[in-house]
């Protein structure tokens, strides 16, 4: 029986960014085991491998055995997702505009530097 995959339309958890983060660091393809290393708090294989397998059902990665264990990559573009868990936070706060303005007020100067310079667009990098 297939499942729906529009199921990824749903903000994601935690621990599903970190591991999608994760494994974008990674090259964009891993092991569990190389994951389980990467994240902070080193959360348990079995925790990870869940995460992988939701991750897989709800089509952001995808899988291909190697041996008894399974091989993910990326499926998806991890800017992409962060993008819209960004917009999707926005959406719902009730004054959008304090968390921008808060969220840019937390970031680095070559952050803000990177930020100035897209919102300027290609005229404003002659």
């Amino acid at each position: 029986m297939a499942r729906n995959r529009n199921r990824s339309r749903r903000p994601l958890g935690q621990l599903e960014a970190e591991v999608l983060a994760a494994l974008a660091g990674l090259g964009g393809s891993a092991r569990t085991a190389e994951l389980v290393e990467r994240l902070d708090g080193e959360p348990a294989y079995t925790t990870v491998n869940t995460i992988l397998h939701r991750l897989h059902e709800k089509g952001l990665v995808t899988r291909t055995r190697a041996g008894r264990h399974y091989h993910y990559r990326l499926a998806v573009d991890e800017s992409a997702l962060v993008a819209d868990r960004m917009h999707e936070h926005l959406r719902h706060a009730s004054d959008p505009v304090s968390v921008l303005n808060r969220f840019v007020r937390t970031l680095t100067t070559e952050e803000a530097r990177h930020l100035r310079a897209m919102l300027e667009g290609p005229e404003g990098r002659e």
